[in-house]
């Protein structure tokens, strides 16, 4: 079946985008906090235990996310000056209520993310998921105090009807389709997609690539540098996708600190939220016509 969901839109025939103070690249971190059931099979560090019920290797290694690594990320975000746009599982919220804490103190925005990372709404009913997206998002708002705008599911899973059913819920755009460097509308009343990168994240660099800690500072430079460039004459959406249990550790935090000061100290860089980006492409689309 042909894609109902949006359209092709080449980037060279759109209005331009002009960002707030005359920024040309919106930059946000996707920081994910996520929780993980014990008896079930997820990202893993060593696929040799990974089928196993309990697999104490995977998700020991996992665990050390909420545990230790995201206490240490919080003190490069603060030292920069960035505010998490946080991929929050529900049940992630409501077990680890010290981290959903420290993001209201920081004024940090929320993101719907599923209930956990463990369960995926791939083969629900449409009944069925209503339920399950309605439970999520109302868990988030009630842990967090504030009722999310924004998705990305776990594993960027969707069904064809989530868009549709998180509108309902009063969400306003999902982050699951990583095809752009701009906020595009989609073709379900009022709801946009917001990039979302696959590549210059954590997990894809150091896990799935195996490259070191100046690797990633020299891929986040250059995402930064070809962007900036690209948004001469309108502008552009840049992420940086961040797991607790994989840019956390002791041996790469130095490299992160460096990433978020080579960014934050960039002429021309909007240093915001995903809600901010969607917020702001929404409120001037009248002005881009």
């Amino acid at each position: 079946m042909d894609n109902q969901l949006f359209g092709y839109s080449p980037i060279t025939e759109r209005p331009p985008i002009h960002w707030p103070g005359g920024a040309r690249v919106a930059f946000y971190v996707g920081l994910n906090v996520e929780h993980y059931q014990v008896d079930r099979p997820s990202t893993s560090i060593f696929a040799g235990t990974a089928g196993l019920a309990p697999d104490p290797l995977n998700y020991g290694w996992r665990d050390y996310g909420p545990r230790v690594g995201i206490w240490r990320l919080i003190e490069s975000l603060d030292r920069h000056r960035v505010r998490a746009s946080v991929m929050l599982n529900s049940d992630a919220g409501t077990r680890y209520p010290q981290i959903v804490r420290a993001g209201r103190d920081r004024d940090w925005a929320w993101i719907a993310h599923g209930r956990n990372n463990s369960i995926f709404q791939a083969d629900m009913t449409r009944d069925e998921e209503r339920a399950y997206l309605t439970e999520v998002v109302d868990t988030i708002e009630r842990d967090t105090g504030r009722r999310p705008r924004g998705w990305l599911g776990p594993a960027l899973t969707e069904t064809f009807r989530t868009p549709e059913l998180l509108a309902e819920l009063g969400l306003h755009y999902v982050l699951d389709w990583s095809n752009d460097d701009q906020p595009y509308r989609l073709d379900v009343p009022g709801m946009l997609s917001v990039p979302y990168s696959i590549e210059v994240n954590d997990i894809s660099l150091f896990v799935g690539k195996s490259l070191s800690g100046p690797d990633f500072v020299r891929i986040v430079e250059d995402q930064l540098a070809q962007l900036y460039e690209d948004s001469a004459d309108s502008g552009r959406v840049m992420s940086l996708v961040l797991h607790p249990f994989v840019i956390g550790r002791p041996f790469r935090h130095k490299y992160l600190d460096q990433a978020l000061e080579h960014i934050a100290n960039h002429p021309g860089v909007w240093l915001t939220t995903s809600d901010e980006i969607a917020e702001h492409y929404a409120r001037t689309a009248e002005e881009r016509k």
